[in-house]
């Protein structure tokens, strides 16, 4: 997944910006597959807690839509391009497919469960990557996304106990 660099006076220097943007491509792919993944659950769930599930991942879609937009936005800020359609997201997202046959709550809080705690390791990861390339702006983007998604998680597991 390649990037594009225009032309900038931002002060970071352009193998950092590529080397950013392009890590920043990779999120907002996941970021994408993510939102998806909880719609999935959205529209699909059923069962005795239906109400209750299907606001809550419409919720968390919600907040991922917006950092969908966060992430873009940090890309294009670089003097890049962000790479966000779906094709591109399907490709280069860190997430497994979710599974299309779950049906009750349990099942969708489990698949959602692995899914936002491999998203929070990429999190973690791209906060240490960006931090050591000198990006404090990116890093703190990063780490507002990665409490968020802690939050989440807990909850979710919170729902399986």
């Amino acid at each position: 997944m390649g990037t594009h660099l225009y032309s900038t006076r931002l002060d970071l220097n352009e193998e950092v910006r590529d080397k950013v943007a392009t890590l920043l491509n990779q999120t907002l792919a996941t970021t994408l597959d993510l939102k998806t993944h909880t719609k999935q659950a959205h529209w699909n769930v059923k069962g005795k807690d239906f109400y209750q599930l299907h606001n809550f991942f419409d919720e968390m879609a919600g907040e991922l839509e917006g950092y969908v937009d966060m992430v873009a936005e940090r890309v294009t800020a670089l003097a890049s391009v962000a790479l966000g359609t779906a094709k591109v997201a399907a490709t280069n997202s860190v997430l497994e497919e979710y599974p299309l046959t779950a049906v009750t709550g349990e099942e969708h809080l489990k698949a959602l469960a692995d899914r936002y705690a491999a998203y929070g390791a990429h999190l973690r990861k791209a906060i240490d990557i960006t931090d050591g390339l000198g990006d404090a702006d990116t890093a703190d983007l990063y780490t507002e996304i990665s409490r968020t998604i802690d939050m989440r998680l807990w909850f979710i597991e919170a729902h399986l106990h």
